[in-house]
């Protein structure tokens, strides 16, 4: 029986070609926002005539209710909600990591006492536990987005990271570690971090796309981002009046936020098939 590492061949897996192609492209057209349209995202260009205005070579999307051209926004809101999201979910992975380090290395009373706040903390809904925090925050910024995104979402990863530390800290290497005295900090950081990095990398990728699903949602329950930010979830919202007659104002960013959320979707999937090692 062999074992191939697949973290070797990441490049390799056409699931993961094809879902960092799409991730890349994303994030191209979001930094090259201010070159690919000419027109103020938040500038409402003529209230009086161009409001709700359809598809044309001046506006290839058309105009919003508020005369803002709707390609700006999409491209601009592109910029948005991935930063919100790539900060949140930076957030949430510093702090799952370290709660998970710490609980799977140390053990005993504080294991236990970390891993119950962490099931107390998954027994509430993420949504409602949201609004509860964004209700008695009074002024919801997207600095307060992402630190609230990011403080309620560490929970999953610091489990997933724990039950990875639990089945390395019993391996050869960082026993003999132990056994040579070296600090738990030196430890923890060139010895078991490195090999629990994997699922880490997948846990991250996946929640990108959840995050920018709530936020999506908490746009529509006007928790969102603060208008007149451009954000995907709040070009959704402002749309929703002109389903009937102009269904486009929702439809778009609405399908620019699934072909996203597919995007990490099918990166984290194929990064979760090549970094696990495989037997054969």
């Amino acid at each position: 029986m062999s074992i191939r590492p697949g973290g070797r061949r990441l490049l390799n897996d056409p699931q993961v070609r094809l879902g960092l192609g799409l991730v890349i492209a994303l994030y191209g057209v979001a930094l090259l926002a201010p070159l690919l349209t000419p027109y103020d995202p938040t500038a409402q260009l003529d209230l009086q005539n161009g409001r709700l205005l359809g598809p044309s070579a001046a506006h290839p999307l058309g105009t919003d209710g508020f005369s803002r051209d709707l390609l700006s926004r999409l491209l601009y809101g592109a910029r948005f909600s991935l930063t919100i999201a790539g900060l949140a979910v930076a957030v949430t992975v510093v702090i799952g990591t370290g709660v998970g380090l710490v609980a799977g290395y140390v053990g005993g009373l504080v294991d236990a006492v970390l891993m119950r706040v962490v099931d107390a903390a998954l027994a509430v809904p993420r949504v409602f536990l949201l609004m509860m925090v964004l209700v008695f925050w009074e002024h919801t910024s997207a600095t307060a987005l992402i630190l609230v995104l990011g403080l309620t979402g560490w929970f999953v990863t610091s489990r997933v990271v724990r039950a990875e530390v639990l089945s390395v800290r019993q391996r050869d290497y960082v026993v003999a570690a132990r056994a040579l005295g070296l600090p738990a900090t030196r430890i923890l950081t060139r010895h078991v971090l490195p090999n629990v990095a994997a699922p880490i990398i997948v846990t991250a990728t996946l929640a990108v796309g959840n995050i920018l699903l709530i936020e999506a949602g908490l746009s529509f329950l006007g928790m969102g981002a603060p208008p007149p930010l451009p954000s995907w979830g709040g070009m959704i919202v402002d749309g929703h009046d002109y389903l009937a007659t102009r269904p486009w104002l929702s439809i778009v960013p609405g399908a620019a936020l699934v072909i996203t959320v597919l995007a990490f979707n099918v990166l984290g999937e194929g990064l979760r098939q090549a970094l696990q090692p495989r037997t054969s």
